[in-house]
């Protein structure tokens, strides 16, 4: 978490624990897309492409393929960072049991805006959750056995079949009920009918500025050039450029 700098596609070694392998990080996949990006890459163009640009320019690509257009212009110039550590994403990724505070102070400290924070939720859109991750709002929301009262009641009986004890950490939630395999905007729709997954999610609505861009995102062509220009900001967080860092060889080990 040193920046935009692909240090979450290095590999854990015997005297470190990588990015990659820190709790928040385990349910990341498509690392061996990303090698095999870079090996045609280097088979091409040696030396050249960094890793930071690759996963940058793959992250927009992966949202874009379904509308066979890119959704937005990503820079390219990056170099790769050399340190990758799980305590570094333990202290920087925004853990899905945090208030609005915490959000926007985490979101701050890379300087993004209350604004980019509600739009950058929406990726929410896709993917699953871990029912560990939230089966505390289903459960024993303050200590008592009860539930979260900010959750949707239907959908809190729902998530119920799905994760049934507190102890449950392998099971998936889709986050995005029954669109979760695409990219638009029915996270929002979700979250002001109190059906965010995380209390992270829920937090969005306690305080009307937050909650009124939620309402504005529901407009789905509004959200796509939000998202767009949030994700530009996103990925200009902290880069290495000029000589700082390298070009790495392979994604998931530093050059020797």
């Amino acid at each position: 978490m040193e920046g935009c700098d692909a240090s979450v596609l290095l590999n854990s070694t015997a005297n470190n624990t990588a990015e990659r392998d820190a709790i928040p990080n385990l349910s990341l996949a498509g690392f061996d897309v990303i090698d095999a990006i870079k090996s045609a890459v280097e088979a091409k163009c040696p030396k050249t492409v960094s890793c930071a640009d690759i996963l940058a320019l793959a992250a927009r690509d992966a949202v874009s393929v379904q509308f066979n257009k890119p959704m937005w212009e990503v820079l390219t110039g990056r170099r790769d960072g050399t340190v990758s550590t799980s305590n570094e994403a333990l202290a920087n990724i925004p853990a899905p049991f945090f208030n609005l505070t915490q959000l926007r102070q985490s979101f701050a400290s890379k300087g993004l805006t209350l604004h980019d924070l509600v739009v950058l939720s929406g990726a929410h859109t896709i993917g699953v959750g871990h029912c560990n991750l939230f089966s505390n709002r289903l459960y024993n929301f303050t200590g008592k056995g009860d539930q979260d009262p900010s959750l949707n009641g239907t959908y809190a009986a729902f998530l119920k079949t799905k994760c049934q004890s507190l102890s449950d950490t392998s099971t998936t939630v889709e986050m995005d009920p029954g669109s979760s395999t695409n990219f638009d905007s029915d996270y929002y729709p979700n979250l002001l009918q109190k059906k965010g997954l995380f209390q992270s999610d829920a937090a969005l609505l306690t305080l009307n500025q937050s909650a009124g861009i939620a309402g504005e995102l529901v407009n789905e062509d509004k959200f796509f050039t939000e998202f767009a220009q949030s994700m530009k900001r996103m990925g200009n967080i902290e880069v290495l450029t000029d000589s700082a860092g390298e070009i790495r060889n392979k994604c998931s080990v530093v050059n020797s």
